[in-house]
């Protein structure tokens, strides 16, 4: 039998389908929770109790482990801090291999949270362990959060001149299961959904998918993150090798029991 996977944020966003698409390739998967797993029948994946943001239970659930994929993820004044503890008991376990799924363009746009972001990647790159990074471009949920967010105006707001390169969960799982399955990397090859699409664009595809009658409108908005965004600094037209297009996931979601747009 193969050392278990560790995922940490494994019943976040990415870290749940993570799991399932490692549990279905074969492989033996332990969770790092904060709390204990709710009582019930045993079924995989194996949980373990920790804390990354204290460190107290990391080198119990670094026992054992040749891998690691860091999905966990808070904000940016608590990412860098889990992820150095994360390291810093990876370091006392041996030498797993480190994975972490990033953003694209986390060097180039000015967000506090992308800067938190390269700074785990850096905390990595200096560890010296085994690690690959992974930059993938933004979620298909984020674009859905940005409009139904606004539900209470009389329409909906897009910044002017932007686009985005949305991504489906299942394609970031998939590509972190095979990087999982290999040698280290560094920094892997980036990866982007299949279409650059103009966040008015996009807006409008949601709006038909959920039956919204408002209108879309494009809206100027000053200052360096949108300049970047502007630029295109968040994506990557030359890795669009994503394969669930918007249209596809809105159509998945619309139809999914209980969730709504």
């Amino acid at each position: 039998m193969t050392n278990p996977i560790l995922v940490t944020g494994g019943t976040g966003r990415l870290g749940s389908v993570l799991v399932d698409r490692l549990l279905a390739a074969g492989h033996t998967v332990r969770v790092l929770s904060r709390g204990p797993r709710p009582a019930g029948p045993a079924q995989p994946p194996e949980h373990t109790v920790g804390d990354l943001l204290t460190a107290q239970g990391l080198d119990r659930a670094l026992d054992g482990i040749s891998t690691v994929v860091h999905c966990a993820t808070g904000n940016n004044r608590t990412d860098v801090d889990a992820t150095r503890h994360l390291v810093a008991a990876a370091s006392r376990a041996g030498r797993p291999h480190l994975i972490y799924p990033s953003i694209v363009g986390v060097d180039r746009v000015p967000l506090p949270y992308y800067g938190a972001k390269l700074a785990c990647e850096r905390l990595l790159a200096d560890s010296g362990l085994p690690w690959t990074v992974l930059r993938a471009t933004q979620f298909h949920e984020l674009i859905v959060w940005m409009c139904s967010a606004q539900r209470l105006l009389p329409a909906v707001l897009m910044p002017a001149g932007v686009s985005f390169q949305p991504i489906g969960t299942d394609d970031v799982a998939d590509r972190l299961v095979s990087l999982a399955g290999t040698e280290p990397q560094g920094r892997a090859d980036d990866m982007g959904g299949p279409e650059v699409r103009t966040a008015t664009d996009l807006a409008r595809a949601w709006a038909k998918a959920y039956g919204r009658r408002r209108p879309v409108l494009a809206v100027p908005v000053p200052g360096a993150v949108l300049r970047a965004y502007r630029r295109g600094d968040h994506l990557t037209p030359g890795h669009a090798v994503g394969r669930t297009t918007f249209a596809q996931y809105l159509a998945a979601t619309r139809q999914a029991p209980g969730r709504r747009g």
